[in-house]
């Protein structure tokens, strides 16, 4: 009936039911340009949401599955890398010069198919012989793109990599390419919240919990993990297209294995225990990444041992807190509630 009120079930309970900061958080987001200048949008927010959405995929995959892949930065360098030999770039011997609304969903295709392939090899082991044979194929991967000049043009890569000029815009200035890729961050945080309450992110956290339970209540335990991988693929891959668009370049270093780790770190500083744990993670690295070698220089030391202060803090937050970031500010929580009232720990009536 026209004018008739939308009943509030038709809106998802897990949308209304997120904490108010989240929607603070997502209005600062929205205005952040009239906040900052280019560079914290572009290099800043912008690496930090690319670099978010390839620790969330990890995260779906540990969290919710149990499993530890560190093959998820070589899934979105792939990605990357098709961007740039479907599409433009300046190496025009081998680019294929398709329009983007071809080589982009082909690129996130392609990605997903070497995810679902690393996936199928990998569900068949468990703890450290998974973590073994994802960085075996990321090890491998760099190797062969540096070697490959064929099709991934060797140890030079591709430049030149920009995204196309659609509505008259250039998505690779700052305010553009912050609006893009907050958009597909915000997207793919949507999407893991919704999957991990379906019915299949359910049986997938079952099947972390008790393999052997699921299996004999007759869900097919190797094929929900090699769904997890191609659906955590798909983010990864979406982070790559823009990785290689806002650095406009690619090229083995890229998926060298200390990006590999790098996402490692990310996911487990943030916390692998809810979705907005990477994209904490990821800013956290992106800002000493950024500031760590002025402050190294400042204190007389050389700048290039950024790595040192970003693994004394990996250290710091695993020592104090395996659950990551989230977990300390969880306990700090718990803290003031029970410093409130030490009867309830809830700081207000029972």
């Amino acid at each position: 009936m026209a004018g008739k009120a939308r009943p509030a079930s038709d809106v998802p309970a897990w949308l209304v039911g997120m904490p108010l900061s989240y929607w603070v958080v997502g209005i600062v987001l929205l205005f952040m340009p009239v906040l900052a200048n280019d560079f914290v949008l572009f290099q800043i927010l912008g690496w930090s949401f690319i670099l978010g959405m390839i620790a969330l995929s990890l995260m779906f995959l540990g969290g919710y599955g149990g499993m530890v892949s560190l093959a998820q930065m070589s899934i979105a360098a792939l990605a990357g890398y098709m961007v740039a030999i479907l599409g433009t770039s300046g190496v025009q011997a081998i680019s294929l010069h398709w329009p983007w609304w071809l080589y982009v969903p082909v690129a996130i295709i392609v990605a997903a198919i070497f995810a679902t392939m690393i996936g199928a090899l990998a569900v068949r082991t468990e703890g450290i012989y998974t973590i073994m044979i994802t960085l075996a194929i990321a090890a491998a991967f760099f190797y062969f793109t540096r070697q490959n000049y064929t099709i991934f043009n060797g140890y030079s890569g591709f430049a030149n990599v920009v995204p196309p000029e659609l509505f008259g815009i250039n998505w690779r200035r700052p305010i553009p390419f912050y609006y893009l890729a907050l958009f597909c961050a915000a997207i793919s945080y949507l999407v893991v919240v919704y999957v991990s309450r379906s019915p299949f992110g359910l049986a997938l956290q079952g099947v972390r919990d008790n393999p052997r339970r699921m299996a004999a209540l007759g869900f097919n335990v190797v094929m929900h993990r090699v769904v997890a991988y191609t659906f955590a693929s798909v983010i990864a891959a979406v982070a790559g297209i823009l990785l290689v668009w806002q650095n406009a370049q690619i090229s083995p270093g890229t998926a060298g294995l200390p990006a590999v780790i790098d996402i490692l770190v990310i996911a487990i500083v943030g916390g692998l225990a809810r979705p907005i744990g990477p994209f904490i993670g990821a800013l956290i690295y992106v800002l000493l990444r950024t500031f760590s070698p002025d402050v190294l220089l400042t204190l007389g030391l050389p700048g290039d041992r950024f790595k040192l202060m970003i693994g004394l803090g990996f250290l710091a937050v695993v020592y104090w807190s395996p659950d990551g970031v989230l977990g300390l500010w969880d306990r700090w929580r718990t803290h003031r509630r029970k410093a409130a009232d030490p009867l309830t720990g809830q700081g207000g009536a029972p």
